[in-house]
């Protein structure tokens, strides 16, 4: 059995529409119009133990929305989903204490607290004995490399320690499914770099699950062997990243540094020209034409150096996200052509 799945997984809302203005406003007090917005259009997936799993999409897409239905902040409009073999908007204790979601933009810690008085606090909401809160403090504390840091008071930590302290507050259950939102958001290089390999050990040490949403793509090519892309409220791929390259980058990354500048309207008959700086001239190729466009190069051109590499993931997902569709990649890993759809709303009401 999966630890996590969902079958045709939807979430709508209601959302009032008003236009600006006194008059709208006073049509809109008294009689309301509403329309409907299709934040999650029935997503499947499944997810087995141990895996480490990048939801990737843009803002609004749904990602966040999908994350709550899991954890069962809020109820499915439709569909079913399942976590650790239970039904998550129940929100049963047994369950509660499996999982565990932490959200980059939110805190749990008391802000004038140390945060060794917070981690005793969730020590005793789950119940953890005095032997174990110590043992598990002391094994997450060697991870990420925090000791005296937790006696001080939240609001003196740094960004990167706070960060590493949440982390802490959120995984001293010893949960078995975690679903991190943006963990690494606002973080400098090093604290990212720490917090992904923190969350790489702690993977590999407890065979935990874990989804991570993020849009440093830093942290999924670091982590995850396989990512979800969701567009619009549909999955448009589920896959491993190598399969994502080959699906969605029909084109290689050519950079010729000639011997002198050249024209630009010159050059554009080479492939898609994305940038000249100089003598150096950047290319999009497609695969298929890959070779016949270096030979022209070399005869048309004096070259003085050439290199040809595949896009950056950054920019296969977001001439992705960009197109809206996937026409250029094959068929939807859900059903075909995702349709249009309003995005994610930004405010969410959130009833545990």
């Amino acid at each position: 059995m999966p630890v996590v799945s969902a079958t045709d997984l939807c979430k709508h809302y209601h959302v009032a529409e008003k236009q600006p203005g006194f008059l709208a406003t006073m049509k809109h007090f008294i009689r309301r119009k509403y329309k409907t917005v299709e934040a999650v259009k029935g997503v499947n997936f499944e997810i087995e133990q141990g895996e480490f799993v990048g939801f990737l999409g843009p803002n609004g897409a749904g990602k966040t929305t999908v994350l709550k239905m899991l954890t069962g902040l809020i109820h499915p409009t439709s569909g079913e989903s399942t976590v650790a073999g239970h039904t998550p908007f129940r929100r049963e204790a047994v369950f509660l204490k499996q999982i565990t979601l932490v959200m980059g933009q939110k805190q749990q810690l008391i802000w004038d607290l140390p945060a060794m008085d917070s981690l005793r606090v969730n020590a005793a909401v789950y119940d953890i004995p005095d032997p174990v809160f110590e043992q598990r403090i002391g094994e997450l504390a060697e991870m990420l490399s925090l000791s005296e840091e937790l006696n001080k008071p939240v609001r003196k930590l740094s960004l990167g320690e706070r960060m590493k302290a949440e982390l802490m507050a959120a995984l001293l259950h010893q949960p078995q499914v975690l679903f991190l939102d943006e963990p690494t958001l606002g973080l400098d290089v090093n604290a990212q770099s720490a917090v992904r390999e923190f969350l790489r050990q702690y993977n590999e040490r407890h065979r935990a699950t874990v989804i991570l949403t993020s849009h440093y793509m830093a942290d999924i090519t670091a982590l995850c062997n396989r990512v979800m892309l969701i567009h619009k409220g549909d999955l448009m791929y589920d896959g491993s990243l190598d399969g994502l390259v080959e699906r969605f980058a029909p084109f290689r990354q050519v950079s010729v540094e000639l011997n002198h500048p050249h024209d630009e309207v010159q050059l554009e008959q080479y492939g898609e020209l994305e940038s000249v700086e100089g003598n150096v001239a950047n290319f999009l190729v497609k695969r298929e034409q890959l070779t016949q466009t270096v030979d022209r190069l070399l005869a048309d051109f004096d070259v003085l150096d050439m290199s040809v590499a595949e896009p950056p993931i950054e920019q296969i997902v977001g001439r992705l996200f960009k197109q809206g569709d996937v026409s250029n990649g094959g068929d939807s890993a859900s059903d075909g052509t995702p349709e249009a759809a309003a995005p994610e709303p930004a405010a969410e009401e959130v009833r545990p």
